[in-house]
């Protein structure tokens, strides 16, 4: 049977969800712990694979199974053998047919900003920063231009290994909270660091450092070295994963961001 499953994590002592050799991975956690509820070997597959210090609220992810437990077994029972970094907030059987990353629809990303002289401590794993004032009206009328259907070739890691760098941005917005800025950006799908290399020319014309059609300017010549460093990981938050109706997903988008 396929089993999804929705998941939470802080992603400071993560190297990223893939598992990889002698670093600690979000998947490897989870698979280890759900081998042993099911008493087999089980390999998760995820709707969207973050990176190293990047956190989820709402990571959705699947794996297949012969054993057959009850609901909180999947949950509570899992949750009691992973660490506190990283929960399972609920857990479905589904069709064979779906797939945690393929049957998705869209995937929402917050990106939270701290606009303040002094860096913050106790929420530096968890914000990103700035020390200059921003112009807000200028981020969002820059982030105007990254809606529709476009080649995102200018916020693309070179070592993004997407097979195309045409992405649909359904939303894109902020939302000012006092010294926090929350950045949201809502895709059918994104590239390898793409919302952070979009959050670092943001914050440029923020600064005033460039203006407000640089954004359109760098989408139009698909060229990442034109564009701005590749803003900090510890703001970023994949808060949603959108499917059809039809496979009754749970949603536990809303889960609280615990500094606002």
């Amino acid at each position: 049977m396929r089993i999804a499953l929705g998941v939470e994590y802080d992603g400071s002592r993560f190297c990223g969800w893939q598992k990889q050799p002698h670093l600690r991975s979000v998947q490897a956690t989870l698979n280890k712990a759900l081998s042993t509820i099911a008493g087999e070997e089980i390999n998760t597959v995820c709707a969207g694979r973050t990176d190293a210090e990047v956190h989820a609220l709402g990571q959705v992810i699947h794996f297949d199974t012969n054993a057959i437990r009850p609901h909180q077994a999947w949950v509570r029972g899992v949750n009691s053998l992973l660490p506190r970094d990283v929960c399972v907030l609920w857990a479905k059987e589904v069709d064979e047919l779906f797939h945690a990353r393929f049957s998705a629809l869209s995937r929402t990303y917050h990106y939270w900003l701290y606009s303040h002289p002094i860096r913050p401590a106790l929420a530096y794993p968890y914000l990103g920063w700035t020390h200059m004032p921003l112009n807000l009206n200028a981020i969002e009328q820059a982030m105007h231009s990254l809606l529709g259907e476009q080649d995102f070739s200018a916020f693309r890691s070179s070592e993004c290994q997407a097979k195309s760098p045409i992405k649909i941005m359904y939303e894109a917005q902020i939302i000012p909270r006092g010294a926090l800025i929350q950045l949201v950006f809502r895709a059918n799908a994104f590239l390898h660091h793409m919302v952070r290399n979009m959050v670092g020319a943001l914050v440029y014309i923020g600064q005033g450092r460039e203006n407000v059609q640089w954004v359109k300017y760098l989408l139009e010549q698909k060229n990442r070295t034109l564009a701005a460093p590749t803003f900090a990981p510890h703001g970023l938050y994949l808060s949603k994963i959108e499917y059809s109706e039809s496979w009754q997903i749970p949603d536990s988008h809303g889960r609280p961001h615990f500094f606002i």
